[in-house]
């Protein structure tokens, strides 16, 4: 097995339910610590559609094992991102329903402890959205990784807040360090102007913080344009650092660096 210090930091990503965006924010602060110059990986536990290779264009590549386990793909020449999705592992796309229970749980057991990631400054985990067996499973075997935290992502309605107090109980219990939140789409920005207007309430993310006394990393408007990228497959990666959302990202990702070294 390789040495454990090669993935420097390990954060989890969690919603207490889908929908939320939780997997386009791992992408866009996975590419955000890029552009700060930091080597990342991205393991993408979500059985419900893992949307990331998608948004990153690397489609369905085959995966190669090596040595010391999965060798996860890399989205540019310089291999500052790499990625594992767990969807690489499907024959079929559409197969990820029929996991349940027990086997999917060691599935996931087996996928994120055999991945040969080499060196990583961060590793940015997606975990299946909920509070269940599977985020179990994701923890025990992310042991060998020291996991510095967890990031919840949240909507401003309240029904979201609601299954991030869970999410929140959940790392309470495990002894998980919360981050902080996102509240994600919390203003709408207009492709042809870059005024943020409130389509939501805003500020549902804030209050939880206050309540749960976790830090609140920000909100992230919707931005049309890059939903409208990763829709029509053009390469976000390209479009998002000139996007309005990316700004606000770089912020959220240069707090958890400064997070992750006070740990």
């Amino acid at each position: 097995a390789t040495s454990n210090n090669e993935v420097r930091h390990v954060v989890l990503v969690l919603s207490g339910k889908g929908g939320v965006g939780k997997s386009t924010i791992t992408t866009e602060l996975a590419l955000a610590l890029r552009q700060a110059g930091k080597r990342v990986g991205i393991l993408d536990v979500d059985l419900c559609g893992p949307s990331i290779p998608r948004m990153l264009s690397v489609g369905r590549p085959d995966v190669h094992q090596c040595d010391s386990g999965w060798v996860p793909v890399y989205t540019d020449a310089q291999k500052s991102l790499a990625l594992m999705s767990i969807g690489f592992l499907l024959e079929d796309p559409d197969e990820a329903i029929v996991w349940r229970g027990p086997k999917k749980t060691a599935l996931i057991g087996q996928f994120v402890s055999d991945v040969a990631w080499g060196e990583l400054d961060v590793l940015l985990v997606d975990t299946p959205p909920g509070t269940s067996d599977e985020h179990l499973a994701v923890l025990e075997n992310l042991k060998k990784h020291r996991v510095d935290g967890a990031v919840l992502v949240t909507t401003p309605q309240a029904v979201s807040t609601g299954d991030v107090r869970r999410e929140i109980t959940f790392c309470n219990k495990t002894g998980v360090r919360i981050l902080g939140i996102i509240e994600n789409m919390s203003g709408f920005v207009c492709p042809h102007c870059s005024e943020c207007s409130n389509i939501f309430s805003k500020g549902g993310g804030e209050e939880l913080a206050k309540l749960t006394g976790s830090v609140f990393l920000g909100s992230v408007p919707l931005d049309p344009l890059l939903s409208a990228s990763v829709e029509e497959g053009k390469d976000f990666t390209q479009l998002f650092p000139n996007s309005a959302t990316f700004s606000v990202i770089s912020k959220i990702s240069q707090t958890l660096l400064n997070s992750l070294q006070t740990a």
